[in-house]
């Protein structure tokens, strides 16, 4: 700790305006299966330090693996910061860090089984047994990956912050995927692309039940390939909480953040048609449509105490009862606003600098359940898991396709449906939304590497939703 507190003091003395520093010691465990074999087996420790300083309104930033050999050359880091900062500094005018009360406190996630303490040889019977369960006529791949991360860090600044926080990581999942010679269909669970992930211990993955959930993986990877394809027109759609978790993401997540919205991070992921003329006036969706931004949600993937900043973690509204209501923001871009920095700032690991990232952005339940949204439909179809996806650099435009579908006809429904895609604009998409499935089928899903930045970050997030309804969406692929 008094190391570092030196190094904070070393570049206020070079001439910094403020300074902080993050120290982090990370400790990660991955292993993924092809056919029941090990494909990979990554294990891996590492620690570091980055320090950020601010010189008349820019930044600077220095950062340093700390193996053994070179402890010593962190001391110049505050040099290289400070230095680094006046080179960014163009003559622009002098801005200000929204304020913030300095914290000195500690945060661990809560976690029942260490990931860490269960052998590598139990994780891997889990995959196989998953594997085998997988297996079928017409079954000629099978994965499965487990992944734990151990995360220490410890925050420093200038203005009087010592916050220390420790995350655990968990997630798993496992996929088949099917071919007839002709096709070639996939079925995953939890989620797909990896699995679900949440900031929780070993019991995560043990209530997944991955072994359980196998035979019903085989069965839908093979039942795909004699379903129907999915019909083409506009109709009603309703969508699974994973994919509308993933349709959170892309259409309302990365849109609010301000950094985004101010052109001042636009390398990797675009820019965001929701210029500041639009807060609390746009109309984003329905006025069932009520979407926040929340750090503090126990075991969320996207929770923490403290964001990089030394912000505390906060419920923030996005759009209640359809308006578009808050940005995301940070200590830099809040004053735009003129508002207080609502803690999404975050570095992924001592070498990065932090940026503004979704903490876990949440659809509220409604008022209504699956079956009755169903029954509610006279024509439409239902998907869920993500398969492809694409948006436009501004987040107007899309089309997502799933692993799966159903059709429903008169309220019920009448078959399984592949390759199934639906587009919309993303106004629109939210504004058609007329039945949101209430608490009971709310659930939290999480996203361990939602990129953005140049270089790009991969940055743990989550999103909560139920099923929900929209109407009049294309669906199908025309040609």
């Amino acid at each position: 700790m008094e190391r570092w507190k030196r190094l904070i003091k070393k570049a206020l003395e070079a001439g910094a305006d403020y300074a902080d520093l993050r120290y982090i010691e990370n400790e990660n465990q991955g292993i993924r299966c092809k056919n029941g074999k090990i494909e990979d087996l990554n294990l891996g420790e590492d620690r570091g330090v980055g320090l950020r300083v601010w010189v008349n309104g820019s930044w600077g930033f220095a950062s340093m693996s700390l193996a053994e050999e070179n402890l010593d050359k962190a001391d110049q880091l505050s040099g290289e910061a400070v230095a680094l900062a006046r080179a960014a500094n163009k003559g622009q005018p002098p801005r200000e860090l929204a304020p913030v009360e300095p914290a000195q406190t500690e945060f661990t996630s809560e976690i029942e089984e260490d990931p860490f303490d269960i052998s590598l040889d139990e994780k891997i019977e889990l995959l196989q047994k998953a594997h085998q369960g997988m297996k079928g006529e017409k079954i000629f791949l099978t994965t499965g990956n487990i992944n734990c991360q151990k995360e220490k860090k410890l925050f420093i600044s200038s203005e009087g912050s010592e916050i220390e926080q420790t995350f655990y990581r968990t997630g798993a999942g496992i996929s088949a995927m099917s071919t007839d010679g002709k096709d070639r269909q996939i079925r995953s669970y939890p989620s797909a692309f990896g699995g679900n992930y949440a900031q929780k211990g070993f019991e995560f993955i043990r209530e997944m039940d991955l072994e359980g959930e196998a035979e019903r993986v085989r069965r839908e990877a093979e039942g795909l390939l004699t379903a129907e394809q999915c019909p083409k027109g506009e109709m009603t759609l309703i969508l699974g909480g994973c994919q509308l978790g993933l349709q959170v993401h892309e259409s309302v997540g990365h849109p609010i953040e301000l950094d985004r919205v101010l052109g001042t991070e636009a390398a990797f992921a675009g820019t965001s048609f929701l210029t500041p003329d639009n807060l609390k006036e746009l109309v984003y969706g329905s006025e069932l449509v009520n979407i926040y931004a929340d750090a503090t949600m126990p075991g969320a993937l996207g929770s923490f105490a403290y964001d990089d900043e030394g912000v505390p973690g906060q419920r923030v509204p996005i759009v209640q009862n359809g308006r578009f209501e808050n940005y995301l923001t940070s200590r830099e871009t809040a004053p735009v606003l003129k508002q207080k920095s609502n803690g999404t700032m975050r570095a992924i690991g001592w070498s990065n600098f932090p940026i503004i990232r979704m903490t876990n952005i949440n659809l509220e339940p409604g008022n209504s359940s699956l079956e009755e949204l169903i029954q509610g439909t006279e024509k439409g179809i239902l998907l869920d898991m993500i398969k492809s996806w694409s948006i436009d650099d501004k987040r107007i435009n899309f089309q997502f396709g799933t692993e799966i579908g159903w059709l429903i006809e008169d309220g019920k429904i009448r078959g399984m449906l592949r390759n199934p895609t639906y587009t919309g604009s993303t106004l629109p998409f939210w504004r058609s939304c007329d039945g949101i499935a209430g608490s009971s089928e709310w659930k939290m899903w999480g996203v361990p590497n939602c990129g953005k930045g140049e270089p790009m970050q991969a940055a743990p997030v989550g999103h909560g939703a139920s099923y929900a309804r929209f109407r009049n969406i294309k669906v199908g692929v025309s040609r």
